[in-house]
C-alpha cells in the first residue's frame, strides 16, 4: 500500500496535462501491468516534467525500448478514456 502512495505522489506533477493522463492511469492501469512495465512506470516517473510532456502530448519518442512501449499503453490509454 505504502507504493501505490508513493506512485500517487510521483504521479501528481508540476502541470495539468500530466496529472490528467498520469493519475488516471496509475488508478485504472496499474495492477494490470506486467512487473516489467510496473518497473518501467516507476523509471518514467523520474523523469522530468517536460519530458514526459514531449513523450505524452507532442508524440515524441522516448529512445529506451521500455519506455516506448509504455508511452504507448499510456497514451492508448488515456485515447479510449477520453473517447467515451
Amino acid at each position: 500500500m505504502r507504493e501505490q502512495e508513493w506512485l500517487r505522489w510521483q504521479c501528481r506533477r508540476g502541470m495539468l496535462e500530466l496529472d490528467v493522463i498520469l493519475m488516471p492511469f496509475l488508478e485504472q492501469q496499474w495492477s494490470r501491468l506486467l512487473p516489467g512495465q510496473q518497473e518501467a512506470f516507476v523509471r518514467l516517473l523520474e523523469q522530468s516534467d517536460l519530458q514526459l510532456f514531449r513523450w505524452l502530448m507532442r508524440g515524441e519518442v522516448p529512445e529506451q525500448p521500455e519506455f516506448r512501449a509504455l508511452i504507448e499503453v499510456i497514451r492508448d490509454s488515456h485515447q479510449t478514456r477520453t473517447a467515451s
